[in-house]
């Protein structure tokens, strides 16, 4: 009985975190539906889409963060560490598709990893 309620628990903890994963993907879908059309109506500098394309991933990755603990009431920091991590493999996944062999999440590799690790993490932190 304990066997079932324990995979039972881990399924739930599961699925929790792809959703909370899928929230941060529509939240940075959002974001650059905006960031396209305000670069299209203003003409915005180079600059400054890079900045809001980092704000969208810390800001993407520090709500999955936070869900996720919320959820898990421990270790709350890693949980967030661990959807920055997830975030940024959809990331990679994408930019793979997207690109093909070669160029992964253009020039920035370790950078962008930090940016969406710490993001979770500070999400974590904050719950």
């Amino acid at each position: 009985m304990e066997r079932a309620n324990a995979a039972n628990g881990k399924k739930e903890i599961a699925v929790c975190m792809l959703i909370y994963l899928i929230i941060s993907l529509c939240i940075t879908a959002l974001g650059i539906g905006i960031l396209a059309l305000l670069l299209y109506k203003l003409h915005l500098p180079l600059q400054v889409v890079s900045v809001v394309v980092i704000i969208l991933y810390i800001l993407s990755t520090g709500i999955a963060g936070f869900l996720a603990g919320k959820k898990m009431q421990v270790h709350r920091f890693m949980w967030g560490l661990l959807m920055g991590c997830a975030y940024y493999l959809v990331l990679l996944l994408v930019s793979y598709i997207y690109h093909g062999e070669g160029t992964v999440v253009a020039q920035s590799f370790l950078t962008t990893f930090l940016l969406c690790g710490g993001g979770g993490m500070l999400g974590g932190m904050l719950s």
